[in-house]
Formats: structure tokens, C-alpha cells, sequence
């Protein structure tokens, strides 16, 4: 995910994350079946299941329900550092469908942007269980996930993801002994933008140096990030889309402070914030992705990401991430690349992203970071799977569907994302005009190359 400093967008005033277990709300995961395949055909996983982020989550005292945080602020009498905080704070079960807008059927996932209750609560972010204490790790060296999504009620601005962390397996409680809460509760967050907009961070709260956000009410940033291995295989609305790999030299989650967290300079983190990215609207192909386009986001469609290794086993380094649509049982190859200077490919291989980098003039941080060698280091040792709708307070959403920068000319190679105008995305707006928007996720699958779709 590019400009992913604030994600929660979120307007529930009483919602908070924390490593204390409350007792108020029983914390019951709404089930997600998906399946394993092979050639001899596919296996239903029923024990899934989904949990919310702890950062969307009601925190309160453990001896009551005074607000540990409120608005953008922690209370400092109960969080005057962060081991105190995490130690003061509980964190309570969450009511899905009533609170966050989220509820499942059988495959599907259903993710509402906005929902209205006692309060109002905008976005969400969950993660696949495999148990009511362990997240599902997917390790996808030479195998290939699928998943049918419809985006038809996702507007410009909004973004509904589906994307690999390098979290731990339980949410970080044996490395941390004062979070309590674990993968149970949704904690342990990381990603390539080593994001410091989470509360808590490897079992203490990320109090110190907090700043409330400017432009949101709910939000802020502290002095420490979590940064991680992201892939990104799915962040789309219904007129622009992206799949993104991005490395990072750390070993799983790793702890940053103050300027290694790209406070001054986003590229001084272990991490690659940019990817090397394949949007087919950036590539050249505005006639792909889109409402009546090749891919139709008027309706639901198959989306299927290949890891291919560099001696088609598990054992090999990651050589290539490759991607197939399907709709109304119509097999779609990827858009080909359509720049002057570049190979008219259709994947993501090391070297389409050092034509990409040269061509666009962007930084090569992804090669620097260890490229696709490096980000399938992470997919052999295992991610979490993260399923999400956001927008985006930091660049409106802009670097997905519209012209990015904006103050660069449109006729610029990789200037152009997608047709949105680079006047929307603005989260106050989006929320106002498009309360009801959308994003489901349903029959995920994982298997063997060729075996899902």
C-alpha cells in the first residue's frame, strides 16, 4: 500500500486498541470458509474465520470503562508511558455486523465502508484465523491464491484490499508477554509503511510522542512504527487497480523509532513504501479495468495471483507474480504493458521493475530492499492475510485512481493511475456522498499453479 500513514478512518469515539483482555464484550469471529486446492480438486477449510484490528476496538480502564483514549488523545493520567498504558488498558470484544458493517456468509465477506450505529464507525481491517488464538499462515512459494470480489460500490477514493503481512502467527503474545491479547483480538500489525498511526506496538502502547492528526479526528501518529514484508494482491476501487510487491530487510515485524520510521525521509526505513507496482491503467491500458471495460467492476469477477519460483518448486527464489481475471467463465489474461522504453509484458519480474523504476523515474527502493528475491523469502516463511476498505487521509486515495503526483504533467510516464480526478478522494466527502459503499470478498482458494480458477 502506498501512502498508508493513517489508515483507520474511522469516526466511533470510543474505539481504541489495547493488550489487556476486557470482559464486556464477548469476542465471537464471524466464520469464513475457504479452500485448499490440487490437481485432484479442492478441500473446504471450514475452520476460518475473520478477526477485526485491534486498533478499531473500545478500550477502556481494566478496573471499569473509563476511555483510555478519546477523539485522538490518550488519557496521560491512565498512559503516561507505554508500558503503564498497556498495562492500565483492556480491550474489548467487538459486535461486527453492529458496530463495524462487517458480516459473512458461508465465502463471503461483506465489508461496509460506513455503518451507523449508537456511534458511526468508518473502515475496517480484519485478518483470516485459523483458530480462535492463531492467525492462518499462507506461505505461497510456487502456488497460486484466488478470490472473487465485486468492487461495483467502491467509488473513487476508496480501497478494498486484500494483501499479505509478515505477522506473527499469535499476534505477537510469546515474543511480548505483557500483550494479552494476541491474534484473538487482532494485534500485531505491521506493513511496508511501517505505520506509526497504531496504538500499541509489541505488547506497550505507542503513546510517547503522540501527535492527534490534523485532518482526523480519530487518528494520530506516536514516536515508534511497525514495519514489515507487505504483498499487496489486491487494492482496488471500481475504476482502478493495483497488485504490489514490497520488500523489506527486517525478519517479520520489526519495531521503528522516530526518523527510521520515514518521519523525514520515507525511504529511510527498512522497508519499501513504493512496490513495484502493475496497474494496467499505469501501464499503458485504460480500455482493461473498469465499468464496461475488459474486466467489467459492473459485476463480480475471479481474481488469481501466481508466485512463480525460479525452479518451479518451493525451494526456488521468487521469479515472477503473475495474473489471470476471470469473469462470466471467460479466462482473461493481464493487460500488456503499453510504455515507450519498456517490455510489453504482462507480470512482475525483476526486470520489469527495473524498466518500470528507469522508465517512470521513480526511486529503486524495491531493488534496494532486496527485490522479488527478498519478498519471497517472507511468502516461504508465511503471511497473514489481511482484508480491508479505507480511505486515505494522507493523498486521497490519488496514487491508485487518479493522476499521482499531482503537480506532475498526466502525459508523464506512470503519472496516470487511473481516471478519477485528482479533485476527489477526500475521505469527508467520500463518506458524505457514498455512506453506503462496499467491498465483498468471497471463495478464496489457494493450491498448487493452475488448480484454483
Amino acid at each position: 500500500m502506498f501512502p498508508k500513514v493513517v489508515l483507520t478512518a474511522f469516526s466511533l469515539l470510543a474505539i481504541v486498541s489495547a493488550q489487556q483482555v476486557g470482559n464486556n464484550t464477548a469476542e465471537t469471529h464471524p466464520k469464513l470458509s475457504w479452500q485448499k486446492c490440487t490437481a485432484s480438486g479442492c478441500t473446504t477449510q471450514s475452520n476460518g474465520a475473520v478477526v477485526l484490528d485491534s486498533n478499531w476496538r473500545w478500550t477502556h480502564t481494566t478496573t471499569g470503562y473509563t476511555n483510555c483514549y478519546t477523539g485522538n488523545e490518550w488519557d496521560s493520567s491512565l498512559c503516561p508511558d507505554g508500558p503503564t498504558c498497556a498495562a492500565n488498558c483492556a480491550l474489548e470484544g467487538a459486535d461486527y455486523p453492529g458496530t463495524y458493517g462487517v458480516t459473512t456468509s458461508g465465502n463471503a465477506l461483506t465489508l461496509k465502508y460506513v455503518t451507523q450505529a449508537s456511534q458511526k464507525n468508518v473502515g475496517s481491517r480484519l485478518y483470516l484465523l485459523n483458530s480462535d488464538t492463531q492467525y492462518e499462515m499462507f506461505q505461497l512459494m510456487n502456488q497460486e491464491f484466488t478470490f472473487d470480489v465485486d468492487v461495483s460500490q467502491l467509488p473513487c477514493g476508496l480501497n478494498g484490499a486484500l494483501y499479505f503481512s509478515e505477522m506473527d502467527a499469535d499476534g505477537g503474545m510469546s515474543k511480548h508477554p505483557t500483550n494479552k491479547a494476541g491474534a484473538k483480538y487482532g494485534t500485531g500489525y505491521c506493513d511496508s509503511q511501517c505505520p506509526r498511526d497504531l496504538k500499541f506496538i509489541d505488547g506497550e502502547a505507542n503513546s510517547e510522542g503522540w501527535e492527534a492528526s490534523p485532518n482526523d479526528s480519530n487518528s494520530g501518529t506516536g514516536k515508534y512504527g511497525a514495519c514489515c514484508n507487505e504483498m499487496d494482491i489486491w487494492e482496488a476501487n471500481s475504476m482502478a487497480s493495483a497488485y504490489t510487491p514490497h520488500p523489506c530487510t527486517s525478519d517479520g515485524l520489526e519495531r521503528c523509532e522516530g526518523t527510521a520510521c520515514g518521519t523525514e525521509d520515507r525511504y529511510a526505513t527498512v522497508c519499501d513504501p513504493d512496490g513495484c507496482d502493475f496497474n494496467s491503467f499505469r501501464m499503458g491500458d485504460k480500455s482493461f479495468f473498469g465499468p464496461g471495460l475488459t474486466v467489467d467492476t459492473n459485476s463480480k469477477f475471479t481474481v488469481v495471483t501466481q508466485f512463480i519460483s525460479s525452479n518451479n518448486s518451493t525451494s526456488g527464489n521468487l521469479a515472477e507474480i503473475r495474473r489471470i481475471y476471470v469473469q462470466n467463465g471467460r479466462v482473461i489474461q493481464n493487460s500488456k504493458v503499453n510504455i515507450p522504453g519498456m517490455t510489453s509484458g504482462d507480470s512482475i519480474t525483476d526486470d520489469f521493475c527495473d524498466e518500470q523504476k528507469q522508465v517512470f523515474g521513480d526511486r529503486t527502493q524495491f531493488q534496494a530492499k532486496g527485490g522479488l528475491t527478498e519478498m519471497g523469502t517472507a511468502l516461504k516463511k508465511g503471511m497473514v492475510l489481511v482484508l480491508s476498505i479505507w480511505d486515505d487521509h494522507t493523498a486521497n486515495m490519488l496514487w491508485l485512481d487518479s493522476n499521482y503526483p499531482v503537480n506532475a504533467s498526466a502525459s508523464n510516464p506512470g503519472v496516470a493511475r487511473g481516471p478519477c480526478s485528482t479533485d476527489s478522494g477526500k475521505p469527508d466527502e467520500v463518506e458524505s456522498q457514498h455512506p453506503d459503499a462496499q467491498v465483498i470478498f468471497s471463495n478464496i482458494r489457494v493450491g498448487d499453479i493452475d488448480t484454483t480458477y
